[in-house]
């Protein structure tokens, strides 16, 4: 086989699968709440592949509470700490809702997603996402 044929088919394959996917939607939003109050409710929505990070400033021994609202049983949330490369908590796993006791200051990111299956078909999903910082 020579130089060129090799080209050619390495050209063929990437053109029928090996492409990069377009890379997911991921919407960042920072997180505030309002003077005087220590938690808030955030009324969203995601569809397919698009996730959202909402990322919260806590210092370590801090309790925080996340619970998550939706109508689709197949959104969920993960909690990720400040560096980290896994989860903290992980809601497909453990739920919807959880209070988590900081374990060291930074700014905590909660990622709401929908799981691969409702990604797939395009599914959308309302939500309330209620935070809670004590």
């Amino acid at each position: 086989m020579t130089l060129r044929s090799c080209s050619r088919i390495a050209a063929l394959l990437l053109m029928i699968g090996g492409a990069p996917a377009l890379a997911d939607e991921i919407r960042r939003e920072t997180v505030h709440f309002a003077p005087g109050t220590s938690g808030s409710a955030i009324n969203s929505r995601v569809k397919g592949y698009a996730s959202v990070q909402y990322s919260l400033g806590v210092k370590a021994g801090q309790k925080m509470s996340v619970q998550l609202d939706s109508g689709n049983a197949s959104l969920y949330f993960n909690i990720t700490a400040p560096g980290a490369n896994a989860a903290l908590y992980n809601g497909s796993i453990d739920g919807n809702g959880t209070t988590v006791t900081i374990p060291s200051s930074g700014k905590y990111v909660i990622d709401v997603y929908l799981m691969r299956n409702a990604a797939r078909r395009g599914e959308t999903a309302n939500y309330t996402l209620t935070l809670y910082v004590e």
